[in-house]
Order: C-alpha cells, then sequence, then structure tokens
C-alpha cells in the first residue's frame, strides 16, 4: 500500500493506508491533546486562536499559535520534498521514506516527549502530522486524508446527497465505494482515538510509542509483501 502509485494503485490500497493512518492520526490527536491540552493533528483551531491572540496583542501567544501552523505546513513541505528527492533514486521506496520519518518522530515523541515543554511536543506532532497528510494526499492522488475530519464529513455529506440523484450502475458504484472509504477514515480515526485515550490512561505521553510500532510494522509488512512478490516474479 505504500509503494503503488498512478496507475498500478486502486481503491483497495488507498483504503488499506487511509485506514492505517487515521488511525494513528487518532491516537496522535487523542494523547497529543491530554499530554499538552494543544491541538496536534490540525491547524484550523490554531489560527482562529492566533487570530484571536493578536487583536488581543497579546503577541507572543499570538507568535506560539503561528508557529503551531507553521510546523504542520513544515511538515507537509518536508514530506513532498523527501518523495521529489527519492524518486530521483529509486521509485519504489518514495513513500516508505516520509512515512520512516513520522515513525521516528513519534519514537522520539514517546521517549522523551515528557521532558519537553508543551508548546515543543505540539510543534513537533504537528511537523509529524502534516508530514503524513502530505504523504497520504501524494499516494492516493489527492483522494485521501487522515489527519483531520472537517473535510471528511463535507465530503461524505456530499456523497450521500447524490446517491438520491445518481441512478446509474456505475455512479453509484463510484459513489458507494467513495462512502465506505470516508467511513473508514471516520472510523479508524474515532478507534484511534479510543486507543489514544487508553494508551494515554495507562502510559501517558509514552503511549505515541504504540503509534510508532502500529506504522512501523505496516512499513515491514509492506516490504515483505514487496520482497515475496518479487522472488515469485523472479522465479514463476
Amino acid at each position: 500500500m505504500f509503494r503503488h502509485r498512478g496507475k498500478t494503485r486502486n481503491y483497495t490500497h488507498n483504503l488499506k493506508i487511509a485506514s492505517l493512518l487515521s488511525f494513528v492520526a487518532g491516537i496522535v490527536n487523542v494523547i497529543g491533546f491530554f499530554a499538552v491540552q494543544r491541538l496536534t493533528t490540525n491547524v484550523t483551531g490554531h489560527f482562529a486562536f492566533f487570530i484571536d491572540e493578536v487583536f488581543k496583542l497579546n503577541f507572543y501567544n499570538g507568535f506560539i499559535f503561528f508557529l503551531f501552523i507553521f510546523f504542520f505546513f513544515a511538515g507537509s513541505f518536508f514530506s513532498n520534498l523527501l518523495i521529489e528527492l527519492v524518486s530521483r533514486k529509486n521509485d519504489h521506496y518514495i513513500y516508505i521514506v516520509p512515512a520512516t520519518f513520522e515513525c521516528a518522530i513519534l519514537y522520539i515523541t514517546g521517549f522523551f516527549g515528557h521532558l519537553f515543554s508543551p508548546d515543543l511536543t505540539a510543534c513537533i506532532l504537528l511537523f509529524a502530522m502534516g508530514l503524513q497528510n502530505s504523504l497520504v494526499t501524494s499516494i492516493s492522488n489527492s483522494v485521501v486524508r487522515t489527519t483531520h475530519l472537517t473535510g471528511l464529513f463535507t465530503d461524505l455529506g456530499i456523497d450521500l446527497s447524490q446517491l438520491f440523484f445518481y441512478k446509474s450502475s456505475g455512479q453509484r458504484k463510484k459513489l458507494r465505494r467513495s462512502v465506505r472509504l470516508r467511513l473508514f477514515i471516520i472510523s479508524f480515526f474515532f478507534l484511534g482515538g479510543i486507543a489514544g485515550g487508553i494508551l494515554f490512561t495507562f502510559f501517558k505521553i509514552h503511549g505515541l510509542i504504540f503509534a510508532g510500532i502500529v506504522l512501523t510494522a505496516a512499513l515491514l509488512f509492506d516490504n515483505i509483501r514487496y520482497r515475496i512478490l518479487l522472488l515469485s516474479r523472479k522465479y514463476i
């Protein structure tokens, strides 16, 4: 699911990666908020807080919220920069590299986040989620978003309403697949949130290590499947 791109990428690949990364984002969302009382998977709320602090002339607080927005942007920029650089070397690893960086960030924050200030932790997690959102947007050709739900509920509402008007079998099949994809993302984000709440109860911010393990396991599984496929092509 991390290696297919372009014409070789299909609906099942997008469904798998959407479920995986939305689950990870759900964990980060809840643990991040419980640990530092900051939104750590999206920047919509931070933009409102930024404007509010500026109008109150609290420029330092405003600058902190600006940093939150910037680090999400920086993660997105860095992710696509890695994709472009790696694509010039080996197409098979273009999405593996940014996903590996996300794993590293989750492990570092999980192990050492309790030593960081809340604002620094928020910046680091927002960078990771910006990186993830850019990664999944690129790999799915802008079909999938996983770090926040606002756009997903908007798209879901549109798709469901169109079911009343589009009657051909092809159109309805396409709409049902789209609805299913969005429901999977929302459901796994919700499940990730529940898992994050349970993990935080027992492990505090160290629960982010579990999110890193989930993503690492998926990368290893994807790599093993790819190598098995190469072997089968070689000997068959």
